[in-house]
């Protein structure tokens, strides 16, 4: 079983959610998003790499990735051209998994909530006392719950040295779905960390035999939120923009 990164936004699941635990068994529609679009970008450790052929499912342009998770391919609203791949061809795209509940429908993924974690993002105020705010790129952090919550909270916003307001808001879940039948880059991490071999493991192997408890700890640590964006090493570049139509304190 795949386990993948899969980030819920806060108002998808204020608006049409239903919260769930760690444990659950859930049925998601996924999306592959341009993660530079996300929250003013600086994502690195929940990237997902999808790779397979292109499929026009009742007008939504999906791939059935190769080792079986199906992930819609959004068009770019503000590109004067759908750069998206042709159905009938390959594709092979990294970016960010995300819950897409409103528009069209595809073919969902389900499986089990193996971790989650609320993203608390730090937001500024464009211009001083414009009262219009923007995500700070790279700055926020990640919370381990039991518990997806169905409200988010936010702070009251402070005035920065530079005269702009500055609040923290929970945009939503950052959650580890195990999948039947895939394999992921996330899980070849795990099997890693574990001592297990990369290549050539059984799918499922790097959750087997480890205490619930102890692979959430596990999965908290390779998901940490990072400063800049940077691609993996033999990461490929998506071929356009990809964009849809607790405990302690992360680090």
């Amino acid at each position: 079983m795949g386990l993948w990164h899969v980030f819920y936004e806060d108002w998808q699941m204020e608006c049409c959610g239903t919260p769930f635990s760690a444990g659950d068994e859930v049925s998601w529609p996924l999306l592959l998003l341009d993660p530079d679009t996300v929250l003013g970008g600086g994502w690195h450790d929940q990237l997902t790499e999808v790779a397979g052929r292109v499929e026009d499912v009742g007008g939504v342009r999906m791939v059935r990735e190769e080792t079986g998770l199906p992930v819609a391919l959004g068009a770019d609203p503000d590109a004067e051209q759908d750069r998206r791949p042709e159905p009938g061809g390959r594709t092979r795209s990294a970016g960010l998994l995300s819950v897409e509940r409103h528009g069209a429908r595809w073919p969902e993924a389900g499986g089990l909530v193996r971790a989650v974690q609320v993203l608390t993002q730090t937001w500024a105020e464009t211009t001083p006392g414009s009262r219009s705010y923007e995500p700070v790129a790279g700055e926020r952090r990640l919370r381990l719950v039991d518990r997806c919550p169905k409200w988010f909270k936010e702070t009251e916003a402070e005035r920065a040295a530079d005269g702009r307001g500055r609040r923290s808001r929970e945009s939503g879940v950052v959650v580890t779905l195990e999948v039947l039948g895939t394999d992921s880059r996330l899980s070849h991490a795990v099997r890693e960390a574990r001592g297990l071999p990369r290549q050539g493991a059984e799918p499922g192997t790097e959750t087997r035999g480890i205490p619930a408890a102890d692979l959430t700890v596990l999965l908290e640590s390779l998901s940490t939120p990072r400063k800049r964006a940077r691609p993996a090493a033999g990461w490929p570049t998506a071929p356009g923009p990809l964009a849809r139509g607790g405990r302690d304190e992360g680090r």
